[in-house]
């Protein structure tokens, strides 16, 4: 029975968006039960929770965080009382809002990444628990599960990675039994390392949860729900002619996520590639109005497919005339930097001189965040160090470009306006990167997505 169940299982993980209220959560659990294949639901703190969250762990002063405390039980309660019956749930997450106090005052005296993600996962526990009531309240046999039990990580707070092989085994034992005779509504975002404490897995993480324990329980499909209704061909904020893709490749699908679009967490699809599962997006507020399904292969892939934009970036220039016609600068740089736990994103090399922007994809820090006094100090003994900030990186994503020809009039011949600082082009044939000034970014967007997709 577990093992046909697990063959035509869907999981379903919505976002917080799609949690944020009374109303968002029961049109999300519309959705849940129009699918009998949806067996396991993968749920996000409610919108702007886990930001007021991250504030109280940064330990701020008692006016502050009584502020912040009070937000987080208004969005929560707006829920509560418009509940039918709500005496035990509202008892559940008071001790749940008394837990997050307990441990805001104890940041507010000695913060620690240990800390913090204990505190941060109280906006997922919440919501699911939420959401369990609802569904309960209309009758469905829908069961809370604490995904601590299985999704068992390494000890990196802030930014953990699971155990894969133990997370497929504890599925199979643990979670897949409980999927055969109820509803299992679960947590994004959180994990427990090997001493029991709360782990997380970056901002997002709750997207990769999701693909995770679809692998583990060899799903028919990943729906991701969120507040649009599918990817598009660029941000449509920023450009409102952009285009919904009704089916994309993994691939391109991969380098949309790891180049900034934020439809998709950049880790989800790699669980989701390895088992060949089907990904779809949506809006849970329209889920009439179909998606974009992510998948292994599609017909007909066009040269460009889509531009993803990334702000804040910053651009690290090391200049040493060691470098010239010597062996060894490069293996030396990127052992400082990984010393420092930085991953490298773009890179370009001159004779004496290599730019480098760091990845910051997936965590909750920014490039320049990452620049500590003692990496720059370490830098600094080696070679030149110049910092730039306040730049953009613009992604083109396509097919083929490495091969293609016309690539450079297209794409160069429309932007002799506008600063270059960096371009990498060549080493994937999914993607030409531009880094450019952060006021430029939009209108450069704008110009390239009216020359390739107008």
């Amino acid at each position: 029975m577990a093992e046909t169940v697990s063959n035509s299982l869907i999981v379903a993980k919505f976002g917080g968006t799609s949690v944020a209220d009374f109303d968002a959560m029961n049109r999300s659990a519309d959705i849940v039960l129009s699918n009998p294949s949806v067996r396991l639901v993968v749920l996000s703190a409610s919108a702007g929770v886990t930001n007021l969250l991250v504030a109280l762990a940064e330990g701020n002063e008692p006016d502050r965080r009584a502020f912040h405390l009070d937000e987080i039980r208004r969005i929560q309660y707006a829920i509560i009382d418009r509940l039918a019956e709500s005496r035990v749930i509202r008892e559940e997450i008071d001790r749940m809002l008394d837990n997050i106090a307990m441990l805001s005052e104890a940041a507010g005296l000695a913060t620690s990444h240990a800390l913090t993600d204990e505190l941060v996962s109280h906006g997922e526990l919440m919501s699911t628990l939420l959401f369990v009531e609802i569904l309960r309240q209309r009758q469905v046999a829908a069961e809370w599960f604490d995904v601590r039990k299985i999704m068992r990580t390494n000890d990196r707070f802030g930014h953990a990675e699971p155990d894969i092989g133990i997370l497929k085994e504890l599925t199979r034992n643990v979670l897949l039994p409980r999927i055969s005779q109820a509803l299992i509504v679960t947590q994004g975002f959180i994990g427990s390392e090997t001493k029991g404490r709360t782990t997380t897995l970056g901002r997002g993480g709750s997207d990769y949860t999701a693909a995770l324990l679809g692998e583990a329980l060899h799903a028919a499909r990943i729906d991701i729900w969120t507040d649009v209704p599918g990817i598009y061909t660029t941000d449509p904020r920023v450009v409102p002619e952009a285009r919904r893709i009704d089916e994309i490749s993994f691939e391109e699908a991969a380098e949309m996520a790891t180049f900034g679009a934020k439809i998709l967490h950049p880790a989800t699809l790699l669980p989701a590639v390895r088992s060949d599962i089907p990904v779809f997006v949506g809006s849970s507020k329209d889920p009439h109005i179909g998606g974009t399904l992510v998948c292994n292969k599609t017909a007909n892939p066009p040269l460009f497919r889509a531009i993803a934009l990334r702000r804040r970036q910053t651009l690290l220039t090391l200049h040493s005339l060691n470098m010239l016609q010597a062996r060894g600068f490069l293996a030396e740089v990127f052992n400082i930097l990984a010393r420092h736990y930085i991953s490298v994103d773009l890179i370009t090399t001159s004779e004496v001189s290599v730019a480098l922007t760091m990845d910051t994809t997936g965590s909750t820090s920014t490039s320049a965040s990452l620049l500590t006094t003692s990496l720059l100090t370490e830098l600094s003994s080696l070679c030149r160090v110049e910092v730039e900030e306040n730049l953009a990186l613009i992604a083109l994503i396509g097919n083929k470009l490495s091969q293609a020809c016309g690539v450079g009039k297209d794409v160069f011949g429309v932007l002799d306006p506008f600063n270059i600082r960096l371009i990498c082009y060549g080493a994937s044939s999914h993607n030409l990167c531009l880094l450019v000034p952060g006021q430029d970014a939009e209108q450069v967007v704008k110009t390239l997505h009216h020359n390739l997709f107008g």
